[in-house]
């Protein structure tokens, strides 16, 4: 039963059996033909049985196993690796084909190789996912044909396997090198000049070009005879909380994530980047009620949490209560410290419902409201119009685009710093800002 269900019949098979077929009706037309149709079926069946022997006689004829990470990437390319080892005496051609979890909706993914005896080889391929949760990974099917290719035998490497995906660790990860690297600006990490004095000495360095000539060190330069200044860190163990809003606002989707699942991968990296520059990060969700505080700090566990607790995060894309959410930092923060308020305004009219609480946000403390340009209207906007139905679209969409601006307008004049981004630009964007407020000593 064993060798049934692992046994496959291939085209090559259903070929020579046609053949046969077609010289035994040859041969009952032209009666000189009758022993070649016979001396071809024993042909062909002793190449049956060679071949199922050849595939069949080694219990271990290959081995194979899948590598998957112990978590995957929200929103990130995360690699696969499938390793396979021939133990046949033989070359083999294999068909590989990865039951993939069905979130991914691929029924594509067939790799077709050669592989020689004892010969070790690796299938790697990528995965995108664009949701959190659990993804469930099937077996790794090997389809193996030996080179007479009438039979196929399969093998079932990696069972079944639970791997939860998380928000983009690997994008923290990425910001993380870059920096170590000082090689931030090559995505977009602007070099911020520092305003004012507002800063901790930390030491005295030589003078390189594009060091502010007002630190200089005078009597420092006159012991080494060359010119010295001193060098000033950020202030640290300040409070950078990162406020999500959870409400419908943010279902919209965006190169196949939410607007939500942008904003949970931003602030996982913020925290990141807050954490390095010794500031303190903790975390607030929100829609109708609040739905998970993490107090700020920078104990050596607190990414850890920042990542479990984004990982968690549900929501039911209800109306936001921006009141309740008052209520709750005006009760549980206590200190001034820096909100970064992940959130939505498609026109001016609902920035003016929740302006108020957003405004009293503002006195206690330094509120960033960052909301999402709608990149499929700004496309749409910079294609020409071919028609009359279609002026009128653009003109609807030109005042949508231009709430948008208003929206941040309105909130800078009322002491408000506002960031209008794109979905993909968001982490830098954020991360400049959370750089400029920090050079400007505004936190």
């Amino acid at each position: 039963m064993k060798l049934l269900r692992a046994l496959y019949l291939n085209n090559r098979l259903f070929i020579a059996l046609g053949a046969v077929v077609v010289a035994f009706i040859v041969s009952f037309i032209a009666d000189a033909w009758t022993m070649v149709p016979k001396g071809l079926f024993y042909l062909v069946l002793a190449v049956m049985v060679t071949d199922i022997i050849l595939l069949f006689r080694t219990r271990r004829g290959l081995h194979g196993s899948r590598f998957t990470p112990e978590k995957l990437s929200n929103g990130d390319d995360n690699e696969i690796r499938i390793h396979l080892e021939n133990f046949y005496l033989f070359k083999v051609a294999l068909q590989v084909i990865d039951e993939i979890p069905h979130q991914f909706q691929r029924r594509d993914l067939t790799f077709p190789l050669e592989i020689l005896p004892g010969e070790k080889k690796v299938i790697k391929y990528f995965l995108r996912p664009t949701k959190r949760g659990e993804y469930s990974f099937g077996a790794v099917n090997v389809f193996a044909r030996s080179p007479l290719g009438l039979f196929s035998r399969r093998f079932r490497f990696s069972g079944d396997a639970l791997v939860p995906v998380y928000p983009s660790y690997i994008q923290m990860r990425k910001y993380e090198l870059l920096a170590i690297s000082n090689r931030l600006t090559e995505y977009g990490i602007k070099k911020i000049r520092r305003i004012g004095q507002n800063m901790e000495f930390e030491s005295i360095k030589e003078y390189v070009n594009g060091d502010d000539f007002r630190t200089i060190n005078w009597k420092a330069t006159a012991r080494k005879n060359h010119f010295m200044v001193n060098h000033y860190q950020d202030e640290r163990s300040q409070q950078v909380y990162s406020l999500i809003d959870k409400g419908r606002v943010m279902q919209m989707p965006f190169n196949g994530l939410s607007l939500l699942d942008y904003a949970i991968n931003a602030s996982l990296v913020i925290s990141s980047v807050a954490l390095k520059k010794s500031d303190k990060a903790g975390l607030i969700t929100f829609q109708d009620k609040i739905g998970t505080m993490l107090p700020a700090s920078r104990q050596n566990n607190q990414m850890f949490q920042i990542l479990e607790v984004l990982y968690n995060q549900k929501t039911a894309y209800r109306e936001t209560d921006y009141s309740t959410l008052f209520a709750h930092v005006r009760r549980k923060v206590t200190q001034r410290s820096l909100l970064l308020l992940f959130t939505n305004f498609e026109s001016i009219h609902g920035l003016h419902r929740q302006l108020p609480y957003l405004k009293r946000l503002a006195q206690q403390h330094l509120l960033v409201v960052i909301f999402f340009e709608n990149t499929e209207m700004k496309s749409f906007l910079e294609t020409p119009a071919e028609g009359l139905k279609e002026v009128y679209y653009k003109a609807i969409a030109e005042k949508f685009s231009y709430d948008k601006k208003l929206i941040a307008k309105e909130l800078s004049q009322h002491g408000i710093q506002a960031l209008l981004t794109t979905p993909e630009h968001l982490t830098v964007n954020t991360i400049n800002k959370y750089l400029e407020l920090k050079a400007r000593g505004m936190i």
